[in-house]
């Protein structure tokens, strides 16, 4: 089975050294599609030295200057996150978000996130996730460093891979579907966002988390092109209404 669709995305890395123990941890298990957003420090001899014999990971880690570009594509993106959140997001077993990316991948590009080491994925990179995993640690030290958190969800790809016959055979179906991207969903937002304003029902002055709890709703559903398309004319239709008239 072919991994290339499975990015492993490190988001704002301080450490050198764990971009190295990054391609290390994800050559292990098979993978090969690093990406990083924003490092503070790459290229560098440390992150060298950590890799080892995946070299080859590093040399092929992709850069990019915001999120939004590593991932636009994506048409399924889940966020690692170890804090509770004032608004939640659908969250998975390290085993559920395994199983997901190797069920997704086939119909397109599939992100995994880790935030920066000190403070994680902030609510703004999360909102461009469908769903959170979260790793169980013990209360009394639940400090995972990065390269561990990265070893234990590659480690659970790998076995989701070796379990995918029947993953695949519904991944096969779900092509159909054509699956809506990253960017596909924003646009949609954007849309959504303007016609409510249009309508009064959004108040730029005080929106309070109005646009942040339809936008779970929506990575919530997972809809796909076909759907999307219905709801942007539904917008369309709203927006001018003139068009419309019989």
């Amino acid at each position: 089975m072919s991994l290339a669709n499975i990015r492993i995305v490190l988001v704002r890395p301080t450490h050198p050294g764990n971009i190295g123990g990054t391609a290390r941890a994800m050559k292990n298990m098979g993978l090969d599609r690093l990406c990083l957003v924003s490092p503070e420090r790459f290229p560098d001899d440390e992150a060298e030295a950590r890799a080892a014999d995946a070299s080859n990971v590093l040399s092929g880690a992709l850069v990019f200057d915001t999120l939004e570009a590593a991932v636009g594509d994506c048409v399924l993106t889940i966020g690692t996150s170890s804090r509770a959140r004032r608004i939640g997001w659908p969250t998975l077993t390290p085993g559920e978000c395994a199983a997901r990316l190797v069920a997704t991948q086939s119909t397109g590009p599939v992100a995994l996130l880790f935030g920066q080491e000190r403070t994680g994925l902030t609510n703004e990179e999360l909102d461009r996730c469908h769903a959170v995993v979260s790793i169980p640690v013990s209360p009394a030290y639940p400090s995972l460093n990065l390269v561990c958190a990265v070893q234990i969800l590659a480690y659970e790809i790998l076995q989701a891979i070796q379990r995918s016959d029947g993953a695949l055979a519904r991944g096969a179906a779900a092509q159909e579907l054509a699956p809506a991207t990253t960017e596909e969903l924003d646009r949609f937002y954007e849309h959504l966002e303007r016609v409510l304003v249009r309508i009064g029902f959004l108040d730029p002055a005080n929106p309070r988390l109005l646009m942040r709890r339809l936008t779970r709703l929506f990575n919530r559903a997972e809809p796909v092109q076909s759907e999307l398309n219905i709801l942007r004319g539904i917008l369309t239709a709203v927006e001018h209404p003139e068009r419309h008239k019989t």
